[in-house]
């Protein structure tokens, strides 16, 4: 096993209620997590939970010069690498807060809405409570015709993603450890 999938696991044991995966999301993943975003018009994109990156480098690859990505990690090992990484880059911001406070950092850059949210969260390790916070936080986040874009391992988050979002897609990604869905969700 190689160095970073090792650290990687440790964080997931020592972390279970913030670190949802024993290992690094697939390039599968990533392709199967940005497949429904517009790069060409995603000005504002927020990331939830990125843990080492995976789709925050992706994202960064594909964003426009003048897009901002804001990223949300609570996992402080996580958070300190991910600073580190893009402390050179104006257009992302790496925040040692909770999701659910989203509105508040577009706010204070100026920004009413984002175009698309990016979660990796695991929100059925949360209590029902937090998670239907994050959802509608995100919700109240998103311009009208916004992409929500979740994965998660199994099929438990659907009826709670159902309750925020009026339309979701899902797709399943066998190539990745373990297996995931990805669930598109488009605010009204």
């Amino acid at each position: 096993m190689d160095k970073k999938k090792d650290n990687f696991l440790k964080e997931f044991f020592k972390e279970r209620k913030t670190v949802g995966a024993i290992r690094p999301s697939s390039k599968s993943l990533a392709k199967k997590m940005l497949k429904n975003v517009d790069f060409n018009d995603a000005k504002i994109i927020v990331e939830y939970g990125p843990g080492t990156g995976v789709f925050t480098r992706r994202i960064i690859e594909e964003m426009k010069s003048d897009a901002m990505l804001y990223v949300f990690e609570l996992h402080e090992p996580f958070f300190l690498k991910l600073q580190k990484e893009f402390e050179n880059d104006e257009r992302v911001k790496i925040i040692f807060d909770s999701a659910v406070e989203v509105r508040k950092y577009l706010e204070k850059d100026n920004h009413e809405s984002a175009d698309v949210i990016l979660s990796s969260l695991p929100l059925t390790n949360f209590d029902q409570k937090l998670t239907m916070r994050i959802l509608k936080s995100a919700e109240m986040a998103l311009k009208s015709g916004g992409n929500y874009i979740q994965f998660q391992y199994s099929l438990n988050a659907r009826k709670l993603l159902m309750k925020i979002f009026n339309t979701i897609d899902i797709q399943f990604t066998v190539n990745n450890l373990p297996p995931a869905f990805v669930y598109t969700c488009k605010k009204k």
